[in-house]
């Protein structure tokens, strides 16, 4: 069990917690303003773009190159970028805080 909080564009904050899958779905499953994941998980759009928090980024570790190509088609892209399709749910990021890169 891993608890994620999110942050979203307008500074709502939402803690939720998951057992498995990626942590886009578990957004999704509680409506997270700015995660839409229209490409289903498969790293092909950038709409579950987020941005770790500093303090939780070796947690999730770097993107992917794969990854990384797919979030330099984003225009809000830092060195902390993820896209939550490819993080994820795990014990070992328990307590991390992501910032909705979208609106």
């Amino acid at each position: 069990m891993a608890q994620i909080t999110f942050i979203t564009r307008d500074n709502e904050t939402t803690t939720v917690e998951g057992k498995s899958g990626s942590v886009m779905e578990l957004a999704k499953d509680h409506n997270i303003k700015g995660i839409d994941g229209d490409c289903g998980g498969v790293c092909s759009c950038a709409t579950c773009h987020v941005h770790v928090a500093l303090e939780y980024f070796e947690k999730t570790g770097e993107a992917s190159e794969i990854e990384t190509d797919m979030l330099e088609l984003d225009d809000n892209v830092t060195e902390y970028s993820r896209l939550s399709c490819q993080i994820e749910i795990s014990e070992g990021i328990d307590g991390i805080v992501l910032h909705v890169a979208n609106e």
